[in-house]
């Protein structure tokens, strides 16, 4: 990856982050909800395990 594009994803990171913080507790909530939702969906590595990247 090149620098170009690690900025680029580090600028998306920070906007994704501050549009979730302006969001009102409960839409926070249910964002949580839906991504832990997801993360579940993807499968899990058992506790005390580390992930292997994709």
């Amino acid at each position: 990856m090149d620098s170009g594009t690690e900025r680029s994803d580090e600028v998306e990171g920070l906007r994704l982050i501050r549009a979730f913080l302006s969001l009102p507790p409960d839409k926070r909530a249910e964002a949580i909800a839906f991504v832990e939702g997801l993360a579940l969906a993807q499968g899990r590595p058992e506790r005390g395990t580390e992930a292997s990247p994709r």
